[in-house]
């Protein structure tokens, strides 16, 4: 199974850090931001991972290299160059396809560059599950944020994510998620596209499962925030 990490944004919150380093370049803890999900994925497994880039797309392939040193290959697409700005979520999804699926696989795990998970392991038997279903996303969905505090998704008592008003306990997507090619069918890989419509579609459809993730997790999303994932421990 193959993997991608969504690294294309501008990272505007995060300003001035991001207008020489894009966001998942920026350190965390001792390494890039992105380093920590290409650990997870090559301890998971995964041998071929997608980073889609735009803003300062050269620095990617300087920093990460072609992936050898963490034990797998590192594959980049470069929106900018190709497109002359960013696709977004979907649109960058899209256009990564035919290096995600080369070989037929419909399955593949997708991360956003932008959070922080140290603890993160990679279920392989539930991606082995998920991609013998047929679901079209499964979700991780972490407790709400103070910045986001209405969340993003609720779940059914049969592990259906929902979505809408009247849904019960909502949760925050971690951006760690499992999907296949067909979540994707009718968007363009040359066009901007969020990913939230084609969710909405597959949960609409009963197809998107989803379950709640407990370890740490930190949508590093400003400054301040990124100060407070690097700050020392306190003492005991």
């Amino acid at each position: 199974m193959r993997a991608i990490i969504l690294a294309a944004g501008r990272g505007e919150r995060m300003r001035p850090l991001t207008d020489h380093t894009p966001k998942p370049l920026l350190d965390v803890r001792g390494q890039p931001l992105i380093s920590w999900h290409i650990q997870a994925l090559a301890a998971a497994g995964v041998r071929d991972v997608v980073i889609n880039c735009a803003w300062l797309a050269e620095q990617f392939p300087a920093q990460l290299g072609d992936g050898s040193r963490f034990g797998l290959r590192l594959h980049y697409s470069d929106e900018q160059r190709d497109h002359g700005r960013a696709l977004e979520t979907a649109g960058g999804i899209a256009k990564a396809l035919p290096q995600l699926c080369a070989d037929g696989d419909e399955a593949f795990w997708v991360l956003s560059g932008d959070v922080f998970l140290p603890g993160l392991v990679l279920d392989v038997q539930a991606a082995r599950d998920f991609a013998a279903s047929e679901r079209l996303a499964h979700l991780w969905l972490v407790p709400n944020q103070p910045h986001h505090p209405r969340g993003d998704f609720g779940i059914s008592p049969q592990g259906l994510a929902l979505s809408g008003e009247a849904i019960g306990p909502r949760f925050t997507w971690s951006c760690v998620g499992l999907f296949k090619r067909a979540l994707f069918e009718g968007v363009a890989p040359d066009q901007p596209l969020p990913l939230r419509p084609c969710l909405e579609r597959g949960i609409g459809a009963g197809r998107i499962s989803a379950s709640l993730y407990g370890g740490e997790w930190t949508d590093v999303g400003t400054p301040e925030r990124l100060a407070a994932v690097n700050a020392p421990a306190p003492a005991p």
